[in-house]
């Protein structure tokens, strides 16, 4: 897939599941259990321990219709070493014009954090396919409405403050997708392998998302 087709995918999805786990032998039971609940997009952080070989092992091992990414990155290095393990995005909770530059080289999507317009604007400017707006919770959903105003065009992720029920709510208020961890991945269900669960919560976060009209988005 081009860049584009990876970042319309995505918003066409909505949903990027966030895996931050201690359990890295179950990446792959994880993303099969998402998937069949409806997630197509996951972003295996590089807290995961042994991040670069969980991305190529999970990337071979799920359907091909599945895009990992990777999360956390803070520099170029990483950046580098996560894309080519097959991280096919790249996710920071920072803006840092390099990490934009190294993913868009290897002609995937970069997804930098921003906090205020200034900085959603600046990363937009330098090339940002989507902004994350981390950490939403602090600023809302309201954020989302007023920001937009001016800048309709803005292709925008909240992460943190998303749960299974009010992940519409965020793509009526503005979001193209939205980035969502701990209310999908309970961590007592990954210990106890109950897979069926995070199917189950997979399946609420699509229904809540499928039940508002997504804003129409223009691509460049």
């Amino acid at each position: 897939m081009s860049r584009d087709d990876i970042v319309k995918k995505i918003i066409d999805n909505s949903v990027i599941a966030v895996v931050r786990t201690k359990h890295p032998d179950k990446v792959i039971r994880i993303a099969e259990a998402l998937y069949a609940g409806g997630i197509k997009s996951i972003e295996i952080t590089m807290t995961v321990p042994n991040t670069l070989k969980i991305i190529e092992t999970t990337s071979k091992a799920v359907s091909d219709d599945m895009i990992i990414g990777v999360g956390s990155v803070l520099d170029t290095e990483t950046a580098n070493n996560a894309i080519n393990a097959g991280a096919k995005f790249v996710v920071s909770p920072i803006y840092c014009k390099e990490i934009i530059e190294t993913a868009h080289r290897s002609y995937i999507p970069a997804i930098p954090g921003a906090f205020t317009p200034t900085e959603v604007y600046t990363a937009i400017k330098n090339g940002a396919d989507i902004v994350k707006i981390f950490p939403a919770d602090v600023v809302g959903m309201k954020f989302f409405k007023a920001i937009k105003a001016p800048m309709p065009d803005l292709k925008l992720m909240p992460t943190g403050g998303v749960t299974l029920d009010n992940a519409g709510e965020w793509i009526k208020a503005g979001a193209c997708a939205v980035g969502v961890g701990s209310a999908l991945l309970d961590d007592r269900a990954i210990e106890e392998n109950n897979y069926k669960m995070l199917t189950e919560n997979a399946k609420r976060i699509i229904d809540s998302i499928n039940s508002v009209d997504k804003p129409k988005l223009v691509f460049v």
